[in-house]
């Protein structure tokens, strides 16, 4: 039962970072959805340090659970990258849909990447 706490705990605090994003950077004239990018790209970052510290046995399974389940779980946001994806599509933006996934794979997993260094570097 703890457990969902931490988890419940975190992806609140993961959730109002993710709207707080939403209401700080506004839509483009791109059509390009800014604000998922964003959230997703740091959401990938904090995951990889985390997964670093985890790697060097620097955090417990609570502090997993809050933080890489609950935490990036709620900050980052699949569901909104494919349901913008498809609205892209929709509309007719093939480009920037195509741009928009293939981006979001390529930087998000250099990110993860990116995350692990640092804890490596930092821890």
């Amino acid at each position: 039962m703890q457990a969902f706490l931490y988890v419940f705990l975190g992806g609140g605090l993961g959730s109002i970072c993710r709207y707080g994003i939403s209401r700080l950077i506004q839509a483009n004239e791109w059509h390009f959805p800014t604000a998922t990018f964003v959230a997703n790209v740091i959401s990938c970052i904090i995951l990889g340090f985390f997964i670093g510290m985890a790697l060097k046995d620097g955090m417990n399974s609570s502090q997993r659970l809050l933080w890489m389940t609950g935490f990036c779980g709620g900050f980052s946001t699949f569901s909104t990258f494919s349901g913008e994806t498809f609205q892209l599509l929709q509309d007719g933006h093939t480009t920037t849909a195509l741009a928009y996934v293939l981006g979001s794979l390529v930087v998000c997993i250099l990110c993860i990447g990116l995350g692990i260094f640092l804890s490596q570097k930092l821890v």
